[in-house]
């Protein structure tokens, strides 16, 4: 587990005027608080749903906060959905560091920003393992309770953007060398399913390419609470691409 210190606090928002900022109602106080993804967070309408803050390290920044998660089922068992993306890289160089994803790599050393071929990857495990981590949130995989105030979205297709970058990297990879693409959810995703495609059957001949070329795409929940973010279920998710 990774600790928050101190702890996120939880507040209110009231409305998202743009991109950059949230509105987050705390102890009775409107403050303007930083917003970490620009761009937009499943098709939520987020007026009114709860949200955990961190402070700002530096105390002569605009905003005072961040925006690191938001609730739409404070039912659930883990619910809040992480949508700081930056912070994504830190918690997964946390977890391999410390054993949590020693299912998919068991770990000796780790290193950041690597290059392989055309692409700078996030990170180098054991000298021979390539991990890049990428963080969907325009497409949450969750069931939303009935009275979730939601907003129509064109249709958003990414797989197509992550099957190029999957050809790239296996067409890089040496013979001794293992690239994993580590789709990470900062919530508790039940399972994530790959969006259709107009052109399912190229998409398709592409990863199995790569695959074959020691591409693996794995899942990665993490659960965050007020206190800390743990590792939660990892899934090979390979053979759904192949």
């Amino acid at each position: 587990m990774q600790t928050f210190d101190p702890p996120l606090l939880e507040g209110t928002i009231v409305r998202r005027p743009n991109r950059f900022i949230i509105e987050v109602e705390l102890d009775g106080e409107l403050i303007p608080c930083h917003c970490p993804t620009t761009g937009r967070i499943g098709n939520l309408v987020l007026d009114g749903l709860a949200c955990l803050l961190s402070p700002a390290e530096n105390p002569a920044r605009k905003t005072r906060y961040t925006v690191e998660a938001i609730a739409v089922d404070r039912q659930a068992q883990y619910p809040w959905i992480g949508i700081n993306q930056n912070a994504a890289n830190k918690y997964i160089e946390a977890a391999l560091t410390s054993g949590a994803l020693d299912g998919i790599v068991p770990v000796e050393s780790v290193l950041r920003e690597q290059k392989l071929g055309i692409s700078r990857l996030d990170f180098l495990v054991n000298n021979d393992t390539f991990v890049e981590v990428k963080t969907p949130l325009q497409n949450l995989q969750i069931v939303l309770p009935p009275n979730t105030l939601t907003r129509k979205q064109p249709a958003f297709n990414s797989t197509e953007r992550m099957v190029k970058h999957v050809a790239e990297l296996g067409g890089s990879l040496d013979s001794n060398q293992r690239a994993i693409m580590l789709l990470c959810f900062m919530y508790d995703n039940p399972g994530f399913r790959v969006e259709a495609s107009t052109r399912k059957s190229q998409v398709a001949a592409g990863v199995s390419a790569a695959v074959a070329q020691g591409i693996e795409i794995w899942q990665v929940n993490l659960l965050l609470t007020p206190n800390g973010v743990t590792v939660g279920a990892t899934t090979d998710l390979t053979a759904q691409f192949a």
